[in-house]
């Protein structure tokens, strides 16, 4: 038996505990705690404490009957005996309670007053756990004394202590080792890890969350808030190893890389499908330049890509309020250390800069003065700029403002890579069914069947980069030849384009979408197509065509994640993203960019 109530409430006590103390610099082994209640949870928090290394001397329990002593009461429960203390003549709350340094209630309502908490020692810690009403409410204990950090069970104060912080995560861990028993040594390193959760960068899901709430460590955050998705990937392994160590795993995890990657998967979905890319990139990893650097999405990225050790990021932003938001998003990050940033305000190569971006510009009807006014007010233009002259590697852009105009700037100033004549977009869907790749999704309004042949060919390039072999449908509304349109032409004409520079490409067309998605459908129209099983790159005819799939494919499915969109023709490693990017999506792509910047090197 393994209640919730009793040793949930003692874990996550137990982290609150050991991270108040390290913000107000006392020694567990040092301070003294006052208990309120002596029931199972009260006890199961007691026994974790000491296990960790209070000494039970400075612990003194109350219950309904006051302070419980030695011979206070003939057959006194053993749970209680054990903090029985010797009889000082005290009998209240009120008496034992002057001094504590800890108060820990597991009672009920209005137990603890304003008077009692005056009368506690330095940076008191307070743990008011009744529910649904506290033994004291926040408001009133720091009314008295400001210093005091204050846990409760509410969800409307700072630092709640939620049972939902271990559960199931414990049990995770304890179940995919084998575990024959829950022991104090598997609980210990979930409050550790608990703990230790709490000194970590902030999540930008928790934040999205809790709108413009502080959460960096500190006395109104000390544990976790229970939305952190990372909760399984720090408790369920710290778990698993300690019933490991402590003899009770029947199923020892013999490679904790792969398990933590794993559990991974349950947090960020694209996890599998980015690991052939993350290998890589991790491997090498080069600088790339992140234009809208002020972005908080561009910041929790960043912190990511630090930890994940994927990329050297270079932030374009004004440095003052780059820095503030990292303080306020709770991240770790610290420029000059960790990340370089461009003051897009004022940076002394400004000068080389736009002098740079006149010289390719100048025929182009730009003078002087507008590339002057071009480098100062747009960070695309100055990102570029870095990756052109060979200071950044690659380029990330797009996360606020149109796509085209991002697009436009990367183009002109890149041009288009060695033996291609356009670009293309391509987004991947990472479906139940399986992964599809949709193209061209931004760039080519109507594109020509040369056109479509390279984005065709470049996309089965970029495909194979994450490991899976690229099947190729060409769309359309005709079926094996059944229109004689332009557009069912254009189509067909693709595909002969693309048998001659790709001929060992699996490629097949103009389709439907039901046939390139399901075989038996394709067979019954044409038996002896080369294309085998279902195609996992859709070539759209228009942009429209393209757009419309892809955004019909990615709302209907509340189980699918996307990649992308992945900027495919242009001469350097560049990605333009689209307002709605989310964090994990910004680091896939850097991660891409990072791997095209290795085997493509300035």
């Amino acid at each position: 038996m393994f209640h919730d109530d009793q040793h949930g409430t003692a874990i996550i006590s137990t982290a609150a505990i050991l991270n108040g103390l390290r913000v107000v610099e006392k020694n567990l082994s040092d301070v003294r705690m006052v208990v309120s209640g002596a029931g199972a949870a009260a006890i199961a928090c007691m026994n974790l404490l000491v296990a960790l290394g209070m000494q039970k001397h400075n612990i003194v329990v109350c219950d309904s009957k006051g302070v419980i002593y030695k011979d206070r009461e003939p057959n006194m429960a053993e749970t209680k005996a054990a903090y029985a203390v010797d009889d000082d003549g005290k009998r209240t709350l009120e008496d034992v309670i002057d001094g504590a340094d800890i108060f820990l209630g597991c009672s009920g309502p209005k137990v603890l007053t304003q008077e009692m908490v005056k009368k506690m020692a330095r940076a008191p810690m307070i743990l008011a756990l009744a529910n649904p009403e506290p033994e004291i409410l926040p408001p009133l204990a720091k009314a008295v004394r400001e210093d005091a950090i204050i846990c409760t069970g509410r969800s409307d104060y700072p630092n709640q202590v939620n049972n939902v912080l271990c559960f199931p995560f414990i049990f995770r861990g304890a179940l995919d080792v084998g575990a024959t028993a829950i022991n104090e040594e598997m609980k210990l390193a979930a409050v550790h890890a608990i703990a230790e959760l709490a000194h970590a960068e902030q999540s930008e899901v928790v934040a999205s969350a809790y709108g413009d709430q502080d959460l960096s460590f500190g006395p109104d955050y000390i544990i976790p808030k229970p939305f952190d998705p990372r909760l399984i990937v720090k408790i369920a392994p710290a778990v698993a190893k300690a019933a490991m160590d402590s003899g009770v795993a029947t199923r020892p995890i013999t490679d904790f890389d792969a398990y933590v990657d794993k559990l991974t998967e349950f947090v960020y979905k694209t996890n599998l499908f980015m690991k052939p890319i993350f290998s890589q990139a991790r491997a090498d990893a080069k600088r790339v330049v992140l234009a809208e650097g002020e972005e908080a999405r561009v910041l929790h990225a960043t912190q990511e890509l630090i930890t994940l050790g994927l990329a050297k990021p270079i932030l374009i932003g004004r440095p003052s309020v780059i820095e503030m938001r990292i303080q306020k998003l709770g991240l770790q990050i610290k420029p000059g250390v960790d990340f370089e940033i461009v003051n897009n305000e004022s940076d002394p190569r400004f000068k080389e800069y736009w002098s740079e971006y006149y010289a390719i510009m100048k025929r182009r009807g730009i003078t002087q003065e507008q590339a002057q006014r071009a480098v100062i007010s747009n960070t695309t233009v100055i990102g570029a700029i870095m990756v052109h002259r060979g200071e950044a590697d690659a380029l990330i852009c797009g996360t606020i403002g149109d796509y085209h105009e991002h697009f436009s700037v990367v183009q002109e100033i890149f041009g288009y890579r060695d033996g291609v004549h356009t670009a293309g977009a391509m987004n991947a869907l990472l479906l139940p069914s399986g992964n599809t790749f949709i193209a061209d999704t931004y760039v080519n309004d109507d594109p020509t069947p040369d056109e479509l042949a390279e984005i065709t060919v470049m996309a089965a390039e970029t495909v194979r980069r994450f490991g899976i072999e690229p099947k190729v449908a060409l769309l359309s509304h005709s079926n094996f030849g059944s229109s004689k349109s332009a557009a069912a032409c254009k189509m067909r004409q693709t595909l002969e384009l693309v048998r001659e520079r790709a001929p060992e490409l699996m490629i097949d067309g103009e389709m439907h979408g039901d046939a390139a998605l399901v075989e038996s459908i394709r067979n019954e129209r044409m038996p002896d197509s080369p294309l085998k099983g279902s195609a996992n790159i859709l070539i759209m005819p228009n942009v429209e065509a393209a757009r419309i799939s892809y955004n019909l494919l990615r709302v209907s499915s509340s189980e699918g994640v996307t990649v992308g969109p992945v900027l495919m023709g242009v001469a350097k490693p560049v990605h333009v993203l689209t307002p709605i990017a989310s964090v994990r999506r910004i680091v896939n792509m850097v991660a891409l960019a990072v791997v095209e910047a290795q085997t493509q090197p300035l």
